[in-house]
């Protein structure tokens, strides 16, 4: 399908052939038919985009702070890599769409067939099919065509800005910028019944909004504007919207100067707040902020996992103010035909931007070719039998997000043994961007990469609540398989992948390897080799200071896991490779997470077969300028301690041996042995029951936390009988454990 991209280092628009994106829970497919490009906000993301570093890097100090800390926790060499590697992106554009749905899973609201306007960066993108969630997309009233409709977005920006307003019929509003959300809240402030002004430094956009629905236009920068407000008005205006766009707080302090005393100024735009307090109080003025289409917009619970506000606490969410605006349309008390004049194909999509930086368009819409049939995906069949060793691993990689540019995708380029054959993210665009950034030859929808037989093995990088499903289906395809950690987030999720390795197994030996690289550290295998030939046990200390996640986060809600899950399991497997013995008991605990946490303040004890303990402290409450890491092992006159992999110690018999290196936490060694094994037709790195067992201890964790108890674990071994009966007996607690 075609989307438009834009590169993040030049701001070059082009339009590509990118692979659809997949259905998923709780959202629709959508073909589009119209998109509406906003000419404010995606002309500041292209200037932002061709400027040069140094440019870049003034007009977003909060990502250069980012960076910044980044370096200062991991190194410079490995803060530049990610810089590049976001630089090396090309990006999905656009966020208001209308069309018709084509299918939904978990969206009861929705069928197929359903004309729908949609809204979201990274989902109402511009592009010939998007995945929406349910929350993000309205139906479609028959008085309103799919090209209006593909302004709901944009105009559920205006329409909140005016609800924060608190306007009332007979008020007097001055809009100040008369862009493209400016004319819309200028629209539905009228509809409103209220008395409106436009102002703008144009003297052309002026006119244009009294011929767009304002009563006056007045330019700013007459030294008698706030006279001629004022008489306009009678009393100095009821409330101020700042729509306009602007590095300084003229537009803010401009609102402040014609306003009545008591007035109200809303800030919609990107404007400096820096209003003088001698104009705010003197008026006893109040100011507030419209954050974008409403309530709900930025809450991942709303937004992508569905969670809707009750209607009688929160009248107005983001998905009311699209369907309001709509009803405005489908009445004709807003006309939006004006508007809707420049339409471009989405071949000439790129056309369209140009021309929109050289004129004065309020805005541009983008038109579809609306197949009846999406072509039918043609894939050879994945190879079933074994092969010779291989030359060169033909990898293809599901996800292409953060993790898998800054580490996974440049150590496999670097491997000599590897080919990247193809790529494959959920939302098609993405995928592309990799291509492009990384040398991948295609690509693809993650279940034809699977099933490419010009894939030799599966890299699934992807979000956590989607890596046993990947797991399954590359084991189905008898593909070797590497999954970022966690292996699973569900006991469920668990017991499929080893019925699904079970199944495996009847035609060959599978692969199945998780990104546990900290047990690759060169000094990670420097602490084992110091205490490989023990016959006391060990003690193992794990200090981890994660830092603070708010609740809100992706890897906090369903789609992560939450941290115990998500990254925890790091460091149940570092002590696991250091011990070297099965675990058979985990006591957890936490402290109260006070609405602000989530379960990641925590201690958890692990006792292995030979007696061996690991103490394991993961904590969100600590400061930023402590190292991340840090761990000691003590056992028969030994003591390692490692801090956060740029120094070891090593101390036994009155002897001291220090050693220093740059930070390496075994990406690259980790991803040389899977390849070199993968290549090689050997079991993996980490052995599948391993796997399992650590699997579970990280469940563990969890269950221990829930009841207040240990937590006694069963032998984890890959071959023993697969029956979801049998699977509760893994984890077994206090006083049934011990019976």
């Amino acid at each position: 399908m075609l989307a438009i991209l834009e590169d993040s280092r030049t701001g070059e628009i082009t339009a590509c052939e990118v692979p659809p994106p997949e259905l998923r829970e709780g959202g629709i497919l959508v073909q589009t038919h119209f998109s509406a490009i906003s000419s404010g906000t995606e002309r500041a993301t292209i200037e932002t985009a061709r400027k040069s570093m140094l440019g870049k890097a003034l007009s977003r100090p909060d990502l250069v702070r980012q960076v910044l800390d980044f370096a200062q926790k991991n190194g410079v060499r490995a803060a530049y890599r990610k810089v590049q590697a976001r630089l090396e992106t090309q990006r999905t554009m656009g966020y208001s769409c209308a069309g018709v749905v084509l299918a939904a899973a978990g969206a009861h609201e929705f069928r197929p067939g359903d004309r729908v306007a949609c809204a979201g960066v990274g989902y109402a993108n511009h592009a010939e099919v998007n995945f929406v969630p349910r929350n993000l997309a309205v139906r479609v009233p028959d008085a309103v065509s799919l090209k209006a409709a593909s302004l709901t977005t944009i105009g559920a920006i205006a329409m909140q800005g005016v609800r924060q307003a608190g306007t009332m019929c007979g008020e007097s509003v001055v809009v100040v910028g008369a862009g493209l959300i400016g004319i819309l809240v200028i629209k539905i402030a009228r509809a409103a019944g209220c008395r409106v002004i436009a102002t703008d430094l144009d003297p052309r956009r002026t006119d244009l909004a009294v011929k767009y629905g304002a009563h006056t236009g007045v330019v700013s920068s007459d030294p008698n504007a706030a006279q001629i407000i004022r008489e306009f008005s009678r009393y100095g205006a009821d409330a101020a919207i700042i729509t306009a766009g602007s590095k300084s707080s003229d537009p803010t302090e401009f609102g402040a100067g014609v306003l009545r005393d008591r007035g109200r100024i809303v800030v919609v735009g990107d404007v400096g707040l820096g209003v003088s307090r001698a104009s705010m109080y003197t008026k006893e003025l109040s100011l507030v902020l419209s954050r974008s289409y409403g309530p709900g917009r930025y809450d991942p619970e709303y937004e992508e996992g569905g969670m809707d506000y009750p209607v009688g606490y929160v009248r107005w969410t983001e998905q009311r103010n699209m369907e309001a605006f709509l009803d405005l349309v489908a009445s004709g008390a807003v006309d939006l035909g004006p508007l809707l004049e420049n339409v471009y194909s989405i071949e000439h999509g790129a056309e369209a931007y140009t021309e929109m930086r050289e004129g004065e368009g309020y805005t541009s819409v983008l038109q579809y070719a609306v197949r009846e049939h999406a072509p039918p995906v043609t894939v050879a069949p994945a190879r079933t039998t074994p092969a010779h060793t291989l030359t060169k691993l033909r990898v293809g990689c599901i996800g292409a997000g953060g993790f898998a540019r800054d580490m996974i995708f440049p150590n496999l380029r670097a491997n000599s043994a590897v080919l990247l054959s193809s790529v494959a993210s959920v939302s098609g665009a993405s995928s592309e961007s990799a291509r492009r950034g990384f040398g991948f030859e295609r690509a693809q929808a993650p279940q034809d990469l699977i099933r490419d037989a010009r894939t030799d093995a599966v890299f699934v990088v992807s979000r956590h609540d989607s890596h046993a499903e990947f797991v399954c289906r590359a084991l189905e395809a008898h593909k070797p398989v590497f999954v970022e950690k966690p292996l699973a987030i569900s006991r469920e999720e668990l017991l499929q992948i080893r019925a699904a390795y079970q199944k495996a197994a009847s035609v060959r030996p599978p692969f199945v390897m998780v990104g546990f690289n900290r047990r690759f550290a060169p000094f990670s295998e420097r602490v084992r080799d110091f205490f490989a030939a023990r016959q006391e046990p060990l003690i193992v200390g794990a200090r981890i200071n994660a830092g603070y996640l708010p609740p809100s986060h992706w890897t906090q809600g369903p789609s992560g896991g939450g941290r115990i899950l998500g990254e925890f399991c790091h460091f149940v497997d570092w002590a696991r490779f250091v011990v070297g013995r099965p675990i058979v008991s985990v006591w957890a605990a936490a402290l109260p997470d006070g609405a602000r946490y989530h379960h990641d303040n925590l201690l958890a004890t692990i006792r292995f077969s030979d007696g061996s303990l690991a103490n394991l402290s993961y904590l969100a409450n600590g400061n930023g300028l402590v190292p991340k890491e840090s761990y000691e092992v003590f056992g028969e006159g030994g003591v390692a301690r490692l801090d956060d992999f740029v120094a070891l110690e090593l101390s036994r018999n009155g002897k001291r041996k220090r050693m220093k290196s740059v930070r390496d936490k075994g990406h690259q060694l980790e991803i040389a042995r899977t390849v070199s094994a993968m290549r090689q037709q050997q079991s993996s790195p980490i052995s599948f029951g391993e796997l399992v067992e650590v699997a579970e201890a990280t469940f563990a964790v969890h269950h221990s936390l829930s009841l207040g108890l240990p937590v006694q674990m069963a032998e984890s071994d890959p071959d023993r009988k697969n029956d979801a009966d049998d699977f509760p007996n893994i984890l077994q607690t206090g006083t049934a454990a011990a019976s």
